[in-house]
């Protein structure tokens, strides 16, 4: 084994690897072996201060660390998640009394589509991502994400395309046609002004961030893991994250082509989706739901993934059928790529066409209903800890499978087409989603709050908070079932009286307010908890996982000594899953994190990462305003390529990120 650092960042090359169960790996390189009394207090301080962020305000734009990035993603999508739901409180409202005027047809349409976009695109997603970005390099062992630098540029660019996409509201320029900006009704002859401009531009740029972030998690968790961490030992959070970023690689390239294509109909006069010049107003629809089904998974797959950790936490067993959970959440994200077309059942598609897609649909059930007899399976016969964590799983496991129950309804050509574009079909939608992504997400702020923080939410309101959403989410959202059987179709800003479902709307306003009080009591909760919340020590709920194994908050070098991973639940089982072996020859002044194999985590190279830079910022800002440009003229994409390409440039321009040995 060689000990010199390669020009390419990586350093020594061991044989060796951490198989078995119970015994110290063989032929672990110097750099992990290491000495086992840890590290002193001078190198200690020396790493922490190689891995710290700068402070200041202007130094706030180089921060690169994944924690960071990985908090500004959460607490940016909540903040997206808020005005969207004031949106939606705002649409309750015109819809609780007949022929009402609170909004008008125009600022419904609006008001409808920012939300429903802000709610797919910048809240559901994003904070899927924030999450794995903040947990999933400690979940691992690793010191960083594999790209910090992207990362960080990740972030900026969701941050000022979400910003951007939030102010078209107020300055009259949102978008009107509905999250799915179905054409023709989005075509400039049916939507003359910049409301869809700005989508399509928007929600591309958008996506950009989403794929940094699934390819920086992607290579994190299959060459930064712990040595001994082989792919079977790796916690079901982590498979979760790398099915969702695969599943984000295939599916966001679909409606960045389609809102591409839209961009250049109403910008360069092409006819894409002009029937009259041969174009097809269909291949939108391929091309949305291509991704947009797919994207209902990619929501809701990191939400099993939450799940399950709490499952486990709160049971302290080890999850029941660990094999059968990873190939559902695998199966999850294949078969999901096979059921766009039950979107489209209505629309004269081939009858044999229709009826493969209605097998998938349904197919898609069995890989969710084995997880959930999974959980069971695990929580049978224990002793389960009722904290709120585990409480919001509870209510997840009631809505997620009255959203399966109606999802298997509707993926049914013959009751689809009945229940088409009905307030059905938007009660179907929220109980999946809100029941598959919100409740999973409101349990993992609860549960790794004190991991982020060191201080613990306040119990007695988590317990509130999780009554007031589950009681308020099934008051607005159940009574749309019977509204859309009775005939009430969905995106209507208004509806006569004599139709009789004024007191089921009624129910859904009054269960969407106690739904938002609910929320506002975990959010402040969180807000006070920070300053006044009891210290939670490291590991404040005996968790199995490497996060747990650092300080809470974490280092910022996440562990000071290198994990040696030997069985599923190293935390549990410290002498026989961990090694005490410190860094060892790692370096303490400068960025270093072990490299090891894809499939049994063999330690073979050390990378070093790069630090704080403001380009990542640069980056996005001049991306931003060729996009922005996009908007009023195509000429905006040639000069902001060649200013975006300077920026590259400066950012990768080579620097001497090691010294010789």
């Amino acid at each position: 084994m060689t000990d010199a650092t390669a020009p390419d960042g990586t350093r020594g090359r061991g044989a060796g690897g951490a198989r078995g169960h119970g015994a110290e790996p063989e032929g672990l390189p110097d750099y992990v072996r290491g000495g086992r009394d840890g590290l002193g207090e001078a190198e200690l301080a020396e790493l922490e201060r190689t891995w710290q962020s700068p402070p200041g305000f202007l130094a706030w734009f180089t921060h690169v660390n994944h924690t960071n990035i990985g908090r500004r993603f959460i607490i940016t999508s909540l903040v997206f998640f808020a005005l969207a739901g004031l949106l939606a409180l705002a649409m309750r409202l015109q819809l609780a009394q007949p022929l009402n005027d609170v909004l008008g047809p125009e600022a419904y349409n609006q008001v409808m589509t920012v939300h429903g976009t802000a709610m797919m695109f910048l809240f559901a997603i994003p904070a899927m991502e924030g999450a794995a970005i903040y947990l999933a390099p400690l979940m691992v062992g690793a010191r960083d994400m594999a790209f910090p630098r992207l990362n960080a540029f990740g972030y900026y660019v969701y941050l000022i395309g979400g910003t951007v996409f939030f102010l078209s509201l107020p300055f009259g320029l949102a978008p009107d046609a509905g999250w799915f900006n179905y054409v023709p009704l989005s075509s400039k002859e049916f939507s003359a002004g910049y409301g869809i401009d700005v989508w399509t531009t928007m929600i591309t740029f958008i996506e950009v961030s989403a794929l940094t972030a699934a390819v920086e998690l992607i290579v994190t968790i299959l060459k930064l893991r712990a040595p001994g961490m082989s792919l079977d030992r790796m916690p079901i959070f982590v498979w979760a994250v790398l099915v969702m970023s695969f599943m984000i690689l295939f599916a966001m390239p679909s409606v960045i082509v389609a809102s591409a294509l839209l961009m250049m109909d109403r910008l360069v006069d092409t006819a894409f989706f002009d029937a009259a010049l041969g174009g097809s107003p269909l291949l939108w629809q391929h091309l949305f739901w291509f991704f947009g089904h797919p994207e209902v998974y990619i929501i809701l797959v990191p939400a099993l993934g939450i799940v399950t950790s709490i499952v486990v936490t709160f049971t302290r067993r080890s999850v029941f059928g660990y094999a059968a959970l990873v190939l559902a959440i695998v199966g999850i994200g294949m078969v999901s790529f096979g059921l766009w077309v039950h979107h489209m059942y209505t629309t004269g598609l081939p009858l044999m066409g229709r009826s493969f897609f209605m097998a998938a649909s349904a197919m898609i059930a069995i890989p969710s209903g084995v997880q959930v007899y999974c959980w069971i399976a695990t929580m049978w016969g224990a002793r389960v800890r009722f904290a709120t964590p585990m409480l919001f799983v509870l209510g997840f496991f009631a809505i997620f499978i009255a959203g399966g129950l109606t999802g298997v309804m509707v993926a049914s050509v013959p009751f689809d087409r009945q229940v088409h574009d009905s307030y059905f079909v938007v009660a179907h939608f929220h109980y999946v989603l809100v029941g598959g992504s919100v409740f999973p997400l409101l349990a993992g702020l609860y549960y790794w709050f004190p991991k982020a923080t060191g201080r613990m939410m306040s119990e007695r309101a988590g317990r509130w908070s999780c009554g007031l959403v589950f009681v308020g989410f099934n008051l607005a959202f159940f009574p749309m079932h019977q509204l859309g059987l009775e005939g009430m179709p969905r995106r209507v800003y208004t509806y006569l009286p004599e139709t009789g479902w004024t007191l089921l709307n009624q129910l859904a306003t009054a269960g969407s307010a106690i739904l938002a009080l609910g929320f506002a009591i975990t959010l402040a909760n969180a807000a006070l908890s920070l300053r006044r919340g009891a210290p939670a020590g490291d590991d404040p709920w005996d968790g199995p996982t490497l996060e747990w194994a650092t300080t809470s908050p974490p280092l910022n070098c996440n562990f000071a000594r290198q994990a040696v991973v030997q069985s599923g639940n190293p935390v549990w089982d410290r002498r026989r899953a961990e090694v005490s072996a410190h860094v060892g020859g790692l370096r303490t002044d400068r960025r270093e994190t072990i490299v090891t194999t894809v499939l049994d985590a063999r330690p073979h190279a050390v990378q070093v990462l790069p630090g704080p830079t403001p380009w990542p910022f640069v980056s996005a800002l001049v991306a931003s305003a060729a996009f922005l440009g996009l908007i009023f003229t195509p000429w905006a994409y040639v000069l902001g390529f060649f200013a975006a390409f300077v920026t590259f440039v400066l950012w990768f321009w080579p620097r001497r990120p090691w010294r010789e040995d």
